[in-house]
């Protein structure tokens, strides 16, 4: 297999991710009824995203914990919901491709899925969205 090496293969691993990801039974819910999302206008900002992290571009410009701090106050994220949605990350990008750049971005997302543990569901914080 072939390593992530261009923007179209970020697009790639999140078309399969985000398949797999509206119909799972856990953590589905969070993409089709809390946030309703809309993958023609989300793909490109979350291919963003992967194309900083994985390719040191400034492509992103968005704040990705915030996006969850909004989710979170509308429906609670819990630890398990974290986990399955890493497990479909990894598991998708371990389908698609190998090498540095797929190793590298199972890194980061693992260490995302952490953070937002941290900061959304372990510290309690009942965080208030202005």
């Amino acid at each position: 297999m072939k390593d992530i090496a261009t923007r179209a293969d970020i697009e790639t691993i999140m078309g399969s991710f985000y398949e797999k990801a509206f119909t799972d039974e856990l953590i589905g819910f969070f993409f089709t009824k809390v946030a309703a999302l809309d993958l023609e206008k989300h793909i490109p900002k979350i291919t963003d995203f992967w194309e900083t992290v994985l390719f040191d571009k400034s492509s992103y410009r968005g704040n990705i914990l915030g996006v969850h701090e909004h989710i979170h106050s509308l429906s609670a994220f819990r630890n398990e919901h974290f986990d399955r949605w890493l497990q479909i990350f990894t598991q998708t990008v371990d389908a698609l491709y190998a090498g540095e750049n797929a190793e590298k971005a199972k890194q980061r997302a693992e260490s995302i899925a952490t953070v937002m543990k941290i900061k959304l569901v372990q510290s309690g914080s009942g965080l208030k969205i202005n």
